[in-house]
């Protein structure tokens, strides 16, 4: 992991250093179990949790991170996420530990949107378990079904709005050339042959660039983000301009944000939450590219009914 993160410092070149080393090795995280200080923060399901975890970890499930069933990548209220986060005994001084369970590379994302969600609120000791619950278990290395105790904190909340982009920003970038917005879905839902369930029109924002959240692992079942695998996936990418990763729900574009803000040191590149699901439930039908003609929307629309069935 000491190359990981020479790999990190090389590539951000002048940029300000991490507060903590963004992505941990299983060995590296089991190293610092036992700090007074750390916090490892599960993100599974509860019954996932209790079946076994990494010692003295809380648990947290991803779906607590998240917006309503509508819009699923809207930030929840900040009241909502301080209550949280302070159940979770956080603070400035807290290094904590975000854990998934690591079952592929999608999964990473949720791991990504939650670590985040962190840093979007102001707490910067943040790491990342690569590879998850999964490559601590290949590790051998020990689980518990203990349950953890921590006092609560008090912490407020201090958003950091470098790391957050609205709607209005990206229709304002996007009217104005400045800012390079990268798509991280699939190519299906790029090109506009798919769509999210709760978004209303498929397709893109208009001028994006693809970079699939995959590109930056073994393959799409890996939940292990190859280091090596970052440059190669964002060259396509300027660094020095201003840069808005989305997705459906600003799940997969998390990874992208991580692999980008994080691992490559490029700090003008924020998220965009929401994402698509969010850009096409405004009702002035903003900008968008490979939107399909209605004829293949409705087939579009056909499958995903069948799909339910």
């Amino acid at each position: 992991m000491k190359k990981i993160l020479a790999f990190a410092v090389c590539l951000a070149g002048a940029g300000a250093a991490f507060a903590a080393q963004p992505l941990l090795a299983p060995t590296e995280l089991k190293a610092q179990l036992g700090s007074a200080e750390l916090r490892v923060i599960d993100i599974r399901d509860a019954k996932s949790f209790a079946d076994a975890h990494i010692p003295g970890a809380l648990n947290a499930p991803y779906g607590k991170w998240r917006g309503p069933a509508s819009n699923p990548g809207e930030l929840p209220p900040v009241g909502q996420l301080t209550e949280l986060v302070r159940s979770l005994g956080l603070t400035p001084a807290t290094h904590a530990v975000v854990v998934s369970s690591g079952s592929d590379a999608t999964d990473f994302g949720a791991a990504a949107r939650v670590y985040w969600t962190l840093k979007y609120l102001g707490l910067k000791e943040l790491s990342l378990l690569n590879g998850g619950v999964k490559a601590w278990s290949d590790a051998k290395l020990p689980q518990d079904k203990s349950v953890a105790q921590v006092a609560p904190s008090n912490y407020t909340p201090q958003p950091d709005t470098s790391l957050i982009a609205t709607r209005e920003e990206v229709l304002q970038g996007m009217n104005g050339h400045s800012t390079v917005l990268v798509d991280s879905r699939p190519k299906d839902f790029f090109l506009g042959d798919s769509r999210h369930p709760a978004s209303k029109v498929p397709g893109t924002l208009q001028g994006a660039i693809n970079v699939e959240y995959s590109r930056f692992f073994a393959d799409e079942k890996s939940g292990i983000l190859r280091p090596e695998k970052v440059r190669e996936a964002a060259s396509a990418v300027d660094p020095k301009k201003d840069t808005v990763a989305f997705c459906n729900t600003g799940h997969w574009a998390a990874t992208d944000w991580f692999a980008m803000h994080e691992i490559l040191g490029m700090k003008h590149v924020k998220l965009y939450p929401g994402s698509m699901v969010d850009w096409t439930q405004d009702a002035r039908a903003l900008p968008m590219s490979n939107v399909p003609n209605r004829a293949k929307q409705l087939l579009i629309d056909a499958k995903m009914w069948a799909g339910k069935k």
